[in-house]
This record gives C-alpha cells, sequence and structure tokens, in this order.
C-alpha cells in the first residue's frame, strides 16, 4: 500500500482519512471486504481496501449517494459479469436525479418527444435512464413558458453533449481498474457538470456584451 504491503486497520484509517468505525462499518454493511486475519483479533489491509475506501468516500461525498445506492454500484463493480457499459449505467442511474413522473398529458407528450429524440439521434441510452425523466420536465417547462421545443433548437445542446460526453469517456483508458472508471465517471458527472454550467453562464455573458455592447 504505497510503498507498504499491509497495514493494520489503525493506518487504513489514518491514509483513508476515515474514522475506525466507519472502515468497520462498511465492512458490515457489505462494501468493504474484510482485511486478512493475522489473529483472533486483528487483521491487515491491503492497497485494494485503500482504494476501494477512496471510491466508496468519493461515492458519499462527491456523489451524495446513501449507503443502499453504493452497495448496488459495488455488487455491479464486483461482478466480473457485468460489463463496463451496464456499470456506467448502474452509477449514472444512482446518481440521478430522479424525478417524478406525474400523471399529466403534457409529461407523457414530453416523455415521448424525449424517446423520439433518442430514435433520431441515434443514441444507446437505456429506457429507464433518469435523464430521460429530467429531459422531459424540463420540455414541459419550456413549453409552458411558451417557448416550444424544435431539433434546430436542440442541435447546439447536443453537439455540445455528444463532445463532451464523448472526451469523458475517451479518458477512460483500456484495461483500467473498473474502480477507477467508476470513480472518473462519478466525477466527469458531478463536478464536471458544474464546469460545464459554469462555462456556459460566463459564455452567455461574454457573447451578451459582444451583441449587445459591455457598459
Amino acid at each position: 500500500m504505497e510503498g507498504v504491503s499491509t497495514v493494520q486497520i489503525s493506518e487504513l484509517s489514518d491514509r483513508s482519512g476515515l474514522t475506525v468505525q466507519t472502515i468497520k462499518f462498511y465492512i458490515r454493511e457489505g462494501l468493504l471486504p474484510k482485511g486478512s486475519a493475522v489473529s483472533a483479533t486483528r487483521a491487515e489491509y491491503d492497497a485494494r481496501h485503500l482504494e476501494r475506501l477512496r471510491l466508496i468516500s468519493a461515492l458519499r461525498e462527491v456523489g451524495d449517494l446513501p449507503v443502499a445506492a453504493i452497495q448496488q454500484i459495488i455488487a455491479a463493480l464486483d461482478d466480473d459479469r457485468v460489463s463496463l457499459h451496464d456499470l456506467f449505467a448502474t452509477v449514472q442511474h444512482a446518481i440521478g436525479p430522479h424525478v417524478a413522473a406525474p400523471h399529466d398529458p403534457h409529461w407523457r407528450a414530453a416523455r415521448e418527444d424525449v424517446d423520439a429524440l433518442m430514435r433520431e439521434l441515434g443514441w444507446t441510452v437505456g429506457p429507464d435512464a433518469p435523464a430521460r425523466d429530467l429531459l422531459a420536465h424540463t420540455f414541459v417547462a419550456l413549453r409552458r413558458l411558451g417557448y416550444p421545443i424544435t431539433l434546430k433548437d436542440l442541435r447546439p445542446y447536443v453537439r455540445a453533449a455528444a463532445g463532451v460526453a464523448e472526451h469523458e469517456i475517451g479518458r477512460v483508458a483500456d484495461g483500467v481498474p473498473r474502480g477507477r472508471a467508476v470513480h472518473s465517471l462519478l466525477v466527469s458527472t458531478v463536478l464536471y457538470e458544474q464546469v460545464l454550467t459554469a462555462l456556459h453562464r460566463l459564455a452567455q455573458e461574454n457573447a451578451s456584451a459582444r451583441r449587445f455592447g459591455a457598459r
């Protein structure tokens, strides 16, 4: 583990920044494998445990995920039969956001439009992807404000989203450990989305200044 083969739980706590109680809780919940027993009251841990703790911390602190959602991700992570794509889908579903689907004809129409858009773009997206419902809610809000949804209006956003997604997935190197791939996706989805939002707003102000004149 960073120059040390195995450590006791107290040193694992120091290296991970988590309390011993928290580490034991993760072990009880099945999120972290047990250490190698060296006596009836002592176990040792290695670099895999530290790597897993860093992933769990990212899922909790960056993704703000509950333990139950992390358990689903860890189960998929540890199952080699789950492809990396399906693992990514599990993470995306856990992150959400999950929006309630109202019993409303406008909502149903918007959801059908989202499904049609995915087919038209030829994007491979699961039918229960949370972002489908999020986009449908946004379509409803836009229409209520008098802004019709057309592919012409959406095209710049589609191009930008596709380009960013290709860049993010392209950064996941072939053969990278599955845990690190999940960590990379989590950072891209949660943190770099904030970067994208901030840059969008800064670019809007710049475009306004260039067109209408800075005050």
